[in-house]
């Protein structure tokens, strides 16, 4: 699989079949397009692209959100990858790119500079400045521009539509069961273990603390959690806390885990943490004493409950992540044009 990191690609991976989208999450929708799109171009004997953006454009307007995304870059990549994407057009989402127009992108950009064979997206996907792109945008210059347009009718669970959005409000309603669901897998968040206050340890309890940068924070609380430390192969058990530790007057948010069986030093080490089950919410303790005690029925309950199957994607990926992405050229500056 091919990154390019602008909209200038080489002759031969025009007349693609190309789906557009931020495809944050890689849920059961977004896979449906690129079943679709994946069928098109083997029956074509065409590349299958992806045209995608970075940072999410909400992120980039917004930039108060800190906490947005399902799943980091580098994991999105991996996901295209697992589902059959030749190429990928990763378009540097800038204050130059988010005034163009919606007839400009298609025109410049879609037409001239990538010049697809077919144009696939989801229903609800909207473009150019302000947003006034559709799909009946692209239908009006299907001939003008050359390609054909195939939108993929929305997937469905339970007769409401998937979306990256009921995702995350699914997620920060701790409803993580569902969230998984929609995914197609278990959600998992990274990060690399940072020295804290060592509270957890003074309570009995030696957990691992991880900032969750730029993923959408759960709703806080107590979860069942299963953990991968680096790349090994091994699969932990463990319960983990996010919030503010209020029982101590925190003031920052972190994301504590008790690893099962795991008593050495992880400083500096990089962990996977998969949520299966929220157990409780976060509360503030009258005293420490309490705090132990409702902690040790955590433990408890959070063992119970790891009985729930994990489910991992790209599993060789996942676990040796030995990539076969190729770096195209370069994010273009503020002087070139699209």
């Amino acid at each position: 699989m091919r990154i390019f990191n602008n909209v200038n690609i080489p002759r031969n991976y025009k007349r693609s079949a190309l789906a557009i989208g931020n495809f944050d999450g890689i849920h059961k929708g977004h896979q449906k397009v690129f079943r679709r799109t994946k069928r098109f171009a083997n029956k074509k004997k065409i590349k299958f692209g992806v045209l995608t953006f970075t940072p999410l454009p909400i992120m980039f307007f917004n930039k108060k959100i800190k906490n947005f995304r399902l799943v980091s870059e580098r994991r999105k990549f991996e996901l295209f990858e697992k589902y059959g994407v030749d190429f990928i057009i990763n378009i540097r989402f800038n204050k130059n790119f988010s005034e163009t127009s919606a007839e400009k992108f298609i025109k410049k950009i879609i037409h001239k500079k990538i010049n697809p064979q077919f144009l696939f997206i989801s229903n609800n996907f909207k473009f150019g400045r302000k947003r006034k792109g559709d799909i009946r945008l692209l239908k009006k210059y299907n001939n003008e521009c050359n390609y054909r347009l195939l939108n993929v009718p929305s997937f469905k669970y339970k007769g409401k539509i998937v979306s990256s959005t009921r995702i995350r409000k699914s997620i920060q309603n701790g409803k993580i069961h569902l969230a998984n669901k929609l995914l197609s897998r278990t959600w998992f968040v990274e990060g690399i273990v940072n020295r804290g206050k060592k509270l957890g340890r003074k309570l009995g309890y030696r957990t691992c603390n991880i900032r969750l940068k730029d993923y959408i924070l759960p709703k806080l609380g107590i979860y069942v959690v299963k953990v991968m430390i680096g790349n090994k192969r091994k699969i932990y058990g463990g319960v983990a806390y996010l919030g503010l530790r209020p029982t101590f007057n925190g003031k920052e948010i972190f994301l504590e885990t008790y690893i099962f069986g795991i008593k050495k030093n992880l400083y500096q080490k990089s962990l996977r943490v998969y949520f299966i089950k929220l157990i409780r919410g976060d509360k503030k303790f009258k005293n420490r004493d309490k705090l132990i005690k409702q902690m040790n029925k955590d433990v408890i309950i959070a063992k119970k409950g790891l009985k729930a199957n994990l489910v991992l994607w790209a599993r060789k990926i996942l676990i040796y992540p030995k990539l076969h992405f190729q770096w195209g050229q370069t994010y273009p500056t503020k002087s070139q044009k699209y």
